[in-house]
């Protein structure tokens, strides 16, 4: 309950209750892309802090391998138990949005552990930027090699199927260019090289504004979410169950592995977040021309229209929960 009670959640569900309302409220798209650079610049910095305080140790490597093997592990799985209600394109497609993260879910859990006064490790912005690009990746390959066995069974290309011209090595490139991913690994390595020097510097920026906008990110967020809900009307009940389902047991593989690990609370709390949380941004802007059979309206209406707000508002308390118990 404390949860729902924090400002940035309250402005995410009045966002999302203005959006259902159809109020025309709305944050414009240069404003949101500004906030959304400067959260994730503050959390790297961030990041870089906490890293250059308690340097490399045997927490952040295994914190970082466990983040490794869940961006592979999710995306496997999901593809074989999604190709059972949907097609192949589809499939890899949901795969690689659930088996990537969302970095607003990400901040919205590390300000969760900072008001609830639990510990967590810097290098877990690092593992964040780790697990958004293996998933987008088996996506496309599956979905090229699915592509050439249907042109070497004489079935011919299907609609739209221009995307085998797009190379692997463009979706690479994409991939790990990305800039706010760049920018939050960049942000960390100057945390990482200014220490507490740089901290305190930065304090006013990266410390004292970042509840504030928190908060209106998460107000437009809302928005947004709100605005895209009616594209999970209509969709299999079979989707609908995996969306508010998967997460959870997505986060309990995480919580399994951090507990074999032994990882603090603090990173098993953001790890399992990474792991049942699911991407809207980098996903559909990699998939729109990677996967152009894929329906958008399915991998990223239950992406951001149903996932994103059940881990929001119940998601990150239930995980940090489950964390709790097992750990201690």
């Amino acid at each position: 309950m404390n949860n729902l009670l924090d400002p940035a959640i309250l402005f995410f569900a009045f966002g999302a209750f203005a959006g259902a309302l159809k109020s025309n409220l709305e944050i414009p798209t240069p404003i949101s892309r500004f906030l959304s650079l400067y959260l994730l610049m503050a959390l790297g910095l961030k990041g870089g802090f906490a890293l250059a305080e308690s340097g490399l140790t045997e927490h952040v490597v295994g914190g970082l391998l466990c983040a490794l093997a869940l961006a592979v592990v999710v995306p496997v799985l999901a593809l074989r138990l999604l190709r059972l209600w949907v097609g192949p394109y589809d499939a890899a497609a949901l795969a690689a949005t659930y088996g990537s993260v969302s970095a607003v879910t990400f901040l919205t859990a590390v300000q969760f552990l900072e008001t609830q006064g639990i510990a967590y490790g810097g290098h877990m912005a690092a593992a964040m930027a780790l697990m958004e690009s293996p998933a987008i990746i088996l996506a496309v390959l599956f979905a090229n090699s699915l592509r050439q066995r249907e042109a070497a069974g004489g079935h011919g290309a299907p609609a739209g199927a221009g995307a085998p011209g797009l190379s692997m090595r463009k979706v690479l490139h994409e991939s790990f260019t990305e800039g706010a991913q760049l920018l939050l690994l960049g942000s960390m390595l100057v945390g990482l090289i200014t220490g507490e020097s740089g901290r305190q510097a930065m304090q006013p920026f990266s410390g004292d504004l970042f509840k504030g906008m928190l908060a209106f990110f998460l107000l437009d967020m809302g928005l947004l979410a709100a605005r895209n809900l009616p594209q999970v009307r209509g969709q299999s009940p079979w989707l609908l169950a995996y969306a508010v389902i998967a997460p959870v047991v997505h986060a309990s593989l995480a919580l399994m592995l951090a507990r074999l690990v032994g990882l603090p609370l603090g990173d098993t709390v953001l790890l399992m977040v990474l792991a049942a949380s699911a991407s809207y941004i980098a996903v559909p802007a990699v998939l729109r021309h990677a996967i152009p059979q894929a329906n958008p309206s399915l991998y990223f209406g239950l992406s951001l229209g149903l996932t994103f707000p059940l881990n929001i508002l119940l998601g990150i308390p239930t995980y940090a929960a489950m964390a709790s118990a097992v750990m201690r």
